[in-house]
């Protein structure tokens, strides 16, 4: 039932965010906060694609230890899409509230960004392997948090002074993907049942997929 529910779960987020991604792509009408969405969705579907299909093949036929090496492989891309995904949303910040100048900020949103990739390319997360340590797990999700952490409070504020509607709740989608997420790096492995936390983080993902998609239908007509 796991391997059943699981993989349609998985098969409809896929399918919608990557076709929603396109969508804005295609549908952006020259507005390029839109188009740098599209792309972004894009790149969120394209990623995990990586590490959940693989896990869901797994999952329906001999089980998941027996797939160590290509789990491992696609929970290695996804990190490094994962970290593209949230310098796409920052340049979609730019964008939308007209931000010039801010060298500082862009610097380190890639010093982190590249932080985070270098740290993810390092041998020691032994990511084919079985046993993968933990203490890897939280240095890489360092300046990851720290790069989320900043996105959020950089949409809260800007939102706020806007009264941006439509953007409003774009934090709260962030919050929540990474609320979801700590629990699941620090304490999967002892307690298999919090990884079922990754459904409703990848909910928090399909709803700020949904607010960039909803307020490009209301502003481009």
């Amino acid at each position: 039932m796991q391997a059943i529910m699981e993989t349609l779960f998985d098969a409809v987020y896929l399918f919608s965010v990557i076709t929603i991604g396109i969508l804005m792509i295609r549908g952006s009408k020259g507005k390029r906060q839109f188009r740098l969405f599209g792309f972004m969705a894009v790149v969120l579907g394209a990623g995990d694609a990586f590490h959940l299909i693989p896990r869901a093949y797994a999952l329906c036929t001999t089980g998941l230890e027996n797939y160590t090496v290509p789990l491992g492989l696609g929970k290695w891309i996804t990190s490094v899409t994962m970290t593209i995904f949230y310098v796409l949303l920052y340049y979609v910040w730019r964008q939308r509230y007209h931000i010039k100048g801010q060298n500082g900020l862009t610097a380190m949103v890639y010093a982190l960004a590249g932080l985070r990739i270098v740290l993810c390319m390092l041998p020691q997360n032994q990511w084919l392997s079985a046993d993968s340590p933990l203490s890897w797990g939280i240095y890489r999700n360092i300046p990851f948090a720290l790069l989320g952490l900043l996105v959020i409070v950089l949409f809260y504020r800007s939102a706020k002074a806007h009264e941006d509607r439509a953007f409003r709740w774009m934090w709260l989608t962030i919050v929540l993907s990474f609320g979801f997420y700590i629990p699941v790096v620090l304490w999967a492995d002892s307690i298999p049942l919090i990884g079922m936390l990754m459904i409703p983080k990848t909910c928090a993902y399909v709803w700020t997929v949904l607010i960039g998609y909803s307020a490009m239908k209301k502003e481009c007509r």
